[in-house]
């Protein structure tokens, strides 16, 4: 079994995608832990807030084959990927950490994920994981989030 830590996000219809993202996650991976849900302002384009969150899965696949899997859960919620990369989205599934891997795999597929610094993804993730060291770094999650500029920000909480 590996464990994976994911992001999930989406900024249309964002409750109702991440609700059932995470519902699909547990029919398929059994009980996962998932972060709270906050609302971060889009990064990297002009756009509505996305509601981000974190959550702990236990996986009987491999890094590539869950990153398919996760690609066919986006898919399956109207994912576009016919826009630009940076754009709204009923649903973003990416993996950022997997075991204490570093892979650079096919596709977008990179762990620790580029994103992990992104207040998006650390603030969710050091909520649920803080204990973990990033392969690579050798820091916490708690420790990359107390050194994050955002890290006295408080964020809005959003019911799932």
């Amino acid at each position: 079994m590996h464990r994976a830590w994911l992001s999930l996000g989406s900024n249309l219809d964002a409750e109702r995608h991440l609700r059932a993202a995470l519902a699909e996650l547990r029919a398929r991976f059994g009980p996962i832990v998932a972060s709270p849900a906050y609302r971060f302002a889009a990064v990297g384009f002009d756009g509505p807030a996305f509601v981000n969150l974190a959550a702990r899965i236990d996986s009987d696949l491999d890094a590539p084959a869950l990153d398919d899997w996760l690609h066919a859960l986006e898919d399956r919620h109207g994912r576009r990927r016919d826009v630009p990369r940076y754009s709204s989205r009923t649903l973003d599934v990416d993996i950022v950490l997997f075991d204490d891997a570093i892979i650079d795999g096919p596709g977008h597929l990179q762990v620790p994920r580029r994103e992990l610094r992104e207040t998006f993804v650390l603030k969710p993730l050091a909520d649920i994981a803080a204990d973990v060291r990033v392969p690579g770094d050798g820091r916490t999650l708690a420790e990359l989030w107390a050194a994050s500029p955002d890290h006295a920000t408080r964020f809005e909480s959003v019911a799932l």
